[in-house]
């Protein structure tokens, strides 16, 4: 009865107005890039079968409850969800400087980026419950730019959500690489997104002929759907509840419209 509390207060936490029905398993799960042991999260839905799939991106702070959270919110919705490891196992820096250290590593590599998540993608290719013809990717601030770097790695996506990402690209060209459709959900005020890097993304999806939606939310900041982010928005990043509502409406009906 307990479990079931907090499982609903989480959810009330991460915009679910109605209380769906639990997932049937989530667990951590291990798993390799080469020589690197990762560590990532999975969640199932309650039905058996197979399922549409969601990989999910972390934060700069890597795999944690936030992330853990959200995958088995999408997987109440019906999706297997895959919290990837971008990071490695156990290694978990705290906010702030750290985690913008370690962050930087994979901002700076794109060739390491993709390879994490590709290792990411291959394992939840493997599970027997996923239809593997329809896996989308989504992620948060750092995962954001993460999820559109696995579209730009030319990975058969169906789509792509970015939640308050960093939008930049080293190879604009490489957008001609994706094949799925995009959805950006971003913060009107976020400091660290500035407009001179929004309208380079705009104009790279449109030269690559992306089919791409770009939803501003007018008041919010960076990490708009993080409750923890406080909501002092002169910080540059603060939770916003009715950006989170909205923003999460519009990943439903996108990944609604690229699962069919």
């Amino acid at each position: 009865m307990w479990k079931l509390i907090a499982r609903l207060g989480l959810m009330a936490c991460l915009g679910v107005t109605a209380a769906p029905a639990l997932a049937a398993k989530a667990e951590s799960v291990d798993y390799r890039q080469g020589d690197t042991l990762l560590e990532g999260y999975v969640a199932y839905p309650e039905q058996g079968g197979k399922h549409p799939a969601v990989l999910i991106v972390h934060d700069w702070t890597g795999v944690g409850d936030y992330v853990k959270g959200r995958a088995r919110q999408l997987a109440d919705l019906g999706y297997v969800a895959f919290a990837v490891d971008v990071y490695g196992k156990g290694v978990r820096p705290a906010d702030g400087p750290e985690a913008g250290r370690v962050s930087a590593i994979y901002k700076n590599d794109r060739a390491l980026l993709r390879a994490r998540l590709k290792s990411g993608y291959d394992w939840l290719m493997q599970q027997p419950q996923v239809d593997t013809h329809r896996i989308a990717a989504m992620g948060y601030c750092f995962g954001g730019l993460a999820a559109l770097e696995l579209a730009r790695s030319g990975a058969p996506i169906v789509g792509t959500v970015s939640f308050h990402g960093e939008l930049s690209n080293p190879k604009p060209d490489d957008a001609r690489n994706i094949k799925g459709k995009v959805l950006v959900l971003h913060g009107a005020l976020d400091p660290f997104v500035k407009a001179e890097q929004v309208a380079a993304f705009q104009s790279e999806m449109n030269a690559a002929g992306v089919d791409y939606q770009f939803i501003t939310y007018s008041g919010a900041v960076h990490s708009f759907t993080k409750p923890a982010a406080g909501n002092d928005i002169s910080k540059g990043q603060a939770y916003n509840a009715t950006a989170d509502r909205r923003s999460f409406e519009a990943m439903k009906t996108f990944l609604h419209e690229v699962m069919q």
